[in-house]
C-alpha cells in the first residue's frame, strides 16, 4: 500500500509515471534492454537525452538563445560552478534567505565578493526581505536569489529588479510548479530530486552569452558550463536513467495541461492546507501569509512534544516525511506536482482529528 508522500526530496512522483517506467524496467521500446543499461553514446539513449530537452524547452518556453544542460552534484555543486563560471569582475550581490541561499553566498565568497544585499536571517527566514536597489552593485557579475525555499516555506513574490546584472535562481524545489519568464533570467538552476525525477540529474538553463572559454584558465573541465554546452551534455556519462525520469515527468506534465494547469492544481492544494492552519488552534504556519510557499509548508504546535507525537501518529496513518527539516524542527509538507489534492485533504482531516484529541 502506497503511503502519502510528502518529502522535501527525493520526494513523491506521478503515479503514472512509476507505473509507465516499471513497465519499461526490464525493456525500453524494442532495444532489448533497459535505460539504465544503455550506452550514453548509443542512438536509442541520445533518443532519450535530445528529447526530454526539447519537452524541457517547449514546457517552460525557453527562448532559443537558452542552452539546457544536464548536470550532477546537485545544488551544491552549482554554489561553486556559478561563481567559477560568471565571475569577472569578482562581485556578486546575494539575497539570503535561507540555508541554501546562505551556501551559495558562502561557497561565492571563496572566488571573490559576495555582497549580502539583504538578508531575512533576524526573523528565522519567515519573511522575503524587503530589497533596497540602492545596495545593488551595478557592476556585479550576476545577482542570486533562492527563489523558493524548501526549509522555511517562503518564495519571492517578485523578482527584483537588477538591470542589465543577471538574475541566478535557484529553482530546485519551484520548477515545474507554474509558468515562469526563463528570459527575466541569466541562469536558472535545479537540482531534479523535489519536482522533477529522482536524484542524480542537476538541469541548468543558462543564457548563451553567459558560457565563457575557461579553457585557459585554472577552472577544471569538469566544472566548465562550455564543456557541457559544446557536448550536449554528453561529455561524460551522465545520470542515464534520471534524465529519462525527467522525460516522462515532462512528458505527465504536458498531458496535464502544462505549467498552467500545475499552477492551478497547486494553488488548490496549497490553500487546503493553509486555510486550515490558519482557523487551527493547536497548528500554525511559521511564514508571512504574503511570502509563503505552494511547495513547502512548514508549521508547527509550539509543543515539541506534541510535534513529535504529531509525527509518530501520522505516519502510522499513512502520511510519511512530515518532520521538519533537522536544522529548524516542527513540521513540514511538501506538496509538489505530484501530491494528489485528496493527499492534502486527507492530511488535513487528519490534523484536524489530532487536535480535537490533543
Amino acid at each position: 500500500m502506497r503511503v502519502y508522500n510528502f518529502s522535501a526530496g527525493p520526494a513523491v512522483l506521478p503515479e503514472e509515471v512509476l507505473k509507465k517506467a516499471a513497465s519499461e524496467m526490464f525493456e525500453h521500446g524494442d532495444s532489448g534492454q533497459s535505460v539504465m543499461e544503455m550506452s550514453h553514446r548509443s542512438k536509442e539513449y541520445e533518443a532519450i537525452h535530445n528529447e526530454c530537452e526539447a519537452l524541457m524547452r517547449e514546457i517552460l518556453a525557453i527562448p532559443d538563445n537558452y542552452k539546457v544542460l544536464f548536470l550532477q552534484g546537485g545544488a551544491n555543486m552549482q554554489f561553486d560552478m556559478i561563481p567559477l563560471n560568471l565571475l569577472k569582475t569578482g562581485k556578486a550581490d546575494f539575497v539570503v534567505t535561507g540555508q541554501w541561499a546562505g551556501k551559495a553566498q558562502s561557497e561565492a565568497k571563496r572566488y571573490g565578493e559576495a555582497n549580502i544585499v539583504a538578508s531575512s536571517k533576524d526573523k528565522t527566514f519567515s519573511y522575503i526581505p524587503e530589497l533596497d536597489s540602492s545596495k545593488f552593485d551595478p557592476n556585479a557579475d550576476y545577482f542570486h536569489i533562492c527563489f523558493n525555499n524548501t526549509i522555511f516555506g517562503t518564495r519571492f513574490p517578485e523578482l527584483p529588479e537588477t538591470g542589465s546584472v543577471p538574475l541566478v535562481a535557484d529553482m530546485s524545489s519551484y520548477i515545474l510548479s507554474e509558468p515562469v519568464n526563463v528570459s527575466d533570467f541569466g541562469l536558472i538552476y535545479a537540482c531534479a530530486q523535489k519536482n522533477v525525477a529522482p536524484a542524480g540529474v542537476t538541469i541548468v538553463i543558462i543564457r548563451e552569452d553567459l558560457i565563457r572559454d575557461l579553457s585557459d584558465s585554472k577552472v577544471p573541465t569538469m566544472l566548465q558550463y562550455k564543456t557541457y554546452a559544446d557536448s550536449n551534455s554528453l561529455y561524460n556519462t551522465p545520470p542515464t536513467y534520471s534524465i529519462y525520469m525527467c522525460k516522462l515527468v515532462l512528458e505527465w506534465v504536458k498531458s496535464k495541461g502544462g505549467l498552467s494547469a500545475m499552477k492551478e492544481h497547486n494553488e488548490k492544494k496549497a490553500a487546503v492546507l493553509y486555510d486550515y492552519l490558519d482557523t487551527s488552534k493547536l497548528f500554525r504556519s511559521t511564514v508571512e501569509k504574503r511570502f509563503r510557499s505552494q511547495m513547502n509548508v512548514p508549521f508547527v504546535t509550539g509543543n515539541e512534544e506534541i510535534d513529535k507525537k504529531f509525527i509518530k501518529e501520522a505516519k502510522a496513518a499513512g502520511f510519511v516525511n512530515l518532520a521538519g527539516h533537522r536544522s529548524v524542527g516542527g513540521m513540514r509538507a511538501s506538496i509538489y506536482n505530484a501530491m494528489p489534492i485528496e493527499g492534502v485533504e486527507k492530511l488535513v482531516a487528519f490534523m484536524a482529528e489530532f487536535e480535537k484529541n490533543n
